[in-house]
């Protein structure tokens, strides 16, 4: 049997994924790019378009090419050929515009607007979820933050070479040299 995902956008840019199995998804088998179906096989009310897809392997659909099979076809730009230059023609890997069962992922357009579904407060309340528990012991601090701290403060050893290079014992000692050699 068939399995879709279907993504769903509308004019403003918001879209939601559903998934469609076996007998939900069965009335879209058939349907070309370009034509219209009822949004109720997803749980919406409207039309929508089907404007793309693409199959397991990620070969996308391609509207003027007949049927539902891969095809190696003749570019020159549209979908499924990228960066190419002007003039320039590539043998690519498509597939047909009308909808199969190898069919994998479906892009659709709906005409009115998406309400993106909001998580009831009674359920969040109700049960406390284990990703909030695990956040709050994230924000404790911890044993190896304390350590790093207390690296940063300035070591004695470093008080130690400064004080050894401000008396430069060697420039004295060499010019005392130079002055009995001249006399």
């Amino acid at each position: 049997m068939a399995n879709f995902k279907l993504t769903i956008s509308d004019k403003k840019g918001k879209s939601i994924t559903k998934e469609l199995k076996d007998a939900e998804a069965n009335p879209l088998l058939g349907l070309q790019l370009g034509k219209e179906t009822d949004a109720a096989i997803v749980g919406l009310s409207g039309k929508l378009k089907i404007t793309g897809g693409s199959d397991k392997s990620g070969v996308p659909m391609r509207g003027d090419v007949h049927g539902g099979s891969r095809k190696y076809v003749l570019l020159s730009k549209g979908i499924g050929l990228q960066d190419a230059e002007r003039g320039e023609r590539v043998r690519k890997l498509v597939r047909g515009g009308t909808i199969s069962e190898e069919i994998y992922q479906i892009n659709c357009k709906i005409d009115g607007e998406l309400k993106l579904e909001e998580p009831s407060q009674k359920d969040a309340s109700e049960e406390p979820k284990k990703d909030d528990t695990a956040k709050e012991v994230k924000k404790e601090p911890k044993k190896d933050d304390t350590a790093k701290e207390v690296k940063k403060e300035p070591k004695k050893d470093d008080t130690a070479k400064e004080v050894k290079k401000k008396p430069k014992k060697d420039d004295t000692a060499k010019e005392v040299k130079k002055e009995p050699k001249k006399a």
